[in-house]
C-alpha cells in the first residue's frame, strides 16, 4: 500500500530520486520514534532506565522496525533489532518482577 510518493531533485546533477513511502516504512518510522524517544527520556532523566516503561517502548520500537524489516529486508538491521527487542523484554520481566517482589515483601 502507497503512502506517499515523495521526489527528490540533485542540485548538482539534476537527476530525480523517487522514494516511495509505503505502510511498512511507516511502522519503522513509528519504532525508530518510540526507540528515540526512550533514549532521550532516559538521558533527560525523565524515565528511569528501571522502568517498565522503559522496557515497552523499546520493545515496541524494535519489533515495529522489525515489521518494517520483513518487507525491506536487511539481516543485519534485523538480528539488532531481535536483539534489542529481547533484551528489553528481558529489562521488562525484570522491572516488573522487582515490582511484584516489593509489594509482596
Amino acid at each position: 500500500m502507497n503512502c506517499r510518493v515523495a521526489r527528490f531533485r540533485s542540485p548538482r546533477d539534476g537527476v530525480a530520486i523517487t522514494m516511495n513511502f509505503q505502510l511498512f516504512d511507516l511502522a519503522g518510522f513509528i519504532g525508530v520514534v518510540l526507540i528515540v524517544a526512550a533514549y532521550l527520556l532516559l538521558q533527560l532523566e525523565k524515565l528511569p532506565s528501571t522502568s517498565p516503561r522503559y522496557s515497552l517502548l523499546n520493545a515496541a520500537g524494535a519489533l515495529l522496525i522489525m515489521v518494517s524489516l520483513i518487507f525491506a529486508f536487511n539481516l543485519s538491521a534485523f538480528i539488532v533489532e531481535a536483539f534489542w527487542f529481547l533484551i528489553s523484554l528481558l529489562g521488562l520481566w525484570r522491572s516488573l518482577s522487582a515490582r511484584k517482589d516489593s509489594k509482596a515483601g
